[in-house]
């Protein structure tokens, strides 16, 4: 795969259907060599092929460099979990998961409570709804609860005054995953990995069809 062919929103694109859940790198591999690259071309394409290959390991290694800011600031852990929370319900399939947990959950100690909390049904003219479907989350509209948690992440922020820190943190998380990925050298399993996600990305439009 010619990774320089590659834009930064097809890799984006990339990055958000992959599996996620897959185990980083060993340690060894990720700190292997590193070479200076010779031309702009070799930058781009290496940097977006370690970005894809070590993309668990980069993860964890900001969310550990965060991880040291919030230590700083307890209360910013809070604020950012709500932040995280609130953008998190713009996403209609964890909008709908969510409901459905918690509904499920409180099911189990109030059926009654539960059934208060399921959204409202959708009319439907001529076998098709008339109007696109809302999300709801405990049985209110999903707006409600992002402004809620994203009210109360503001103030916890103002209060907390740890934004300004978190932001380094996240700069020099960002950094250091920029870095790495421009100077490791893609190995031959970084190449295999590769080919082996297209088949797979292949195989998976061929069976839809």
């Amino acid at each position: 795969m010619d990774w320089g062919n590659v834009t930064a929103e097809d890799l984006i694109d990339a990055l958000r259907e992959v599996d996620w859940s897959s185990p980083p790198r060993p340690l060894s591999e990720f700190f292997s060599r590193f070479t200076v690259p010779r031309s702009y071309a070799k930058w781009n394409s290496r940097l977006k092929c370690n970005l894809y290959y070590y993309r668990t390991n980069y993860f964890i290694m900001i969310t550990f460099i965060l991880g040291l800011g919030f230590l700083r600031r307890p209360l910013s852990l809070v604020a950012a979990f709500l932040t995280a929370l609130s953008i998190a319900f713009l996403n209609d399939s964890f909008a709908g998961t969510f409901n459905e947990k918690v509904t499920r959950t409180v099911r189990q100690f109030s059926p009654h409570l539960a059934a208060k909390m399921r959204p409202p049904l959708t009319p439907v003219i001529r076998g098709r709804p008339s109007a696109k479907r809302a999300i709801y989350i405990c049985g209110r509209p999903r707006w409600v609860f992002v402004f809620i948690f994203s009210a109360g992440s503001f103030i916890l922020w103002f209060i907390s005054s740890g934004l300004l820190t978190v932001l380094w943190a996240l700069a020099i998380g960002l950094l250091a995953t920029i870095l790495h990925a421009s100077f490791r050298t893609p190995n031959l399993k970084a190449r295999l990995n590769t080919f082996r996600e297209e088949f797979r990305s292949v195989w998976r439009n061929y069976s839809e069809l």
